[in-house]
């Protein structure tokens, strides 16, 4: 049995707190209950920068408020977290990005330009670090456009949505479909996605999608 100096460590970034604008509650919640699930350990971060815009999540309408996406983030991590810019790729084993839109609109511009996205330079050095390390990364739901748009040509999956896998085609990557529950593995580059809300899925579904890819990762780890 591993001791707790030798248990896995994951860094998890966090995009905001709230599916509309930040990062999706489930997905967020359920990847941290995975990795201690499996025995592993994680490390919250989030970039220190104005969140895009703040809807009301009752009714989708724009709100005349500011929020950071570091300070809405430390909602989910119950304030144990770090500003991205502190990311340290010898401090983890394995990356974890869940969804929400707050991937495309805080930590990428794609909920905007679509396959002509920028991407937040923390979250470009954190992912290039990992694969030029050699370490796994795993994404949720639609942040698996962020690794497109920063490897280019990895295999990943958002479930089944035609446009957003068109764009990742343009991005240089290439899809495949998933289901519920459904992890793509690319061996290759040490990438494992899963579909979560890009489908009209349930909360257990979005359990079982983190779980399997936490195992996903850890498999790559051994």
């Amino acid at each position: 049995m591993e001791t707790r100096m030798q248990k896995k460590q994951f860094a998890v970034i966090l995009s905001g707190c709230g599916h509309q604008d930040g990062v999706e509650i489930h997905e967020a919640t359920l990847t941290l209950w995975a990795i201690h699930r499996n025995g592993a350990e994680f490390q919250c971060y989030a970039p220190d920068i104005k969140q895009h815009h703040v809807l009301n999540h009752i009714t989708g309408k724009e709100m005349a408020e500011e929020r950071n996406v570091l300070i809405e983030s430390a909602r989910i991590a119950r304030g144990k977290i770090l500003p991205l810019s502190a990311f340290s790729v010898d401090a983890v084993d394995g990356l974890v990005l869940p969804g929400g839109l707050g991937a495309a609109k805080n930590l990428s511009s794609y909920a905007f330009d679509g396959a002509g996205c920028t991407v937040n330079s923390d979250v470009a050095r954190a992912v290039q670090a990992m694969h030029a390390a050699g370490k796994p990364i795993g994404a949720l739901c639609i942040a698996p456009v962020i690794l497109a748009k920063v490897l280019g040509e990895v295999t990943l999956t958002i479930g089944q949505d035609s446009t957003t896998a068109a764009n990742l085609a343009s991005m240089g990557a290439h899809h495949v479909p998933s289901g519920h529950g459904e992890v793509v593995i690319d061996r290759q580059h040490k990438i494992v996605t899963t579909p979560c809300y890009m489908l009209n899925a349930r909360v257990d579904q979005i359990g079982d999608g983190a779980d399997h890819l936490i195992r996903a990762m850890l498999e790559m780890m051994a």
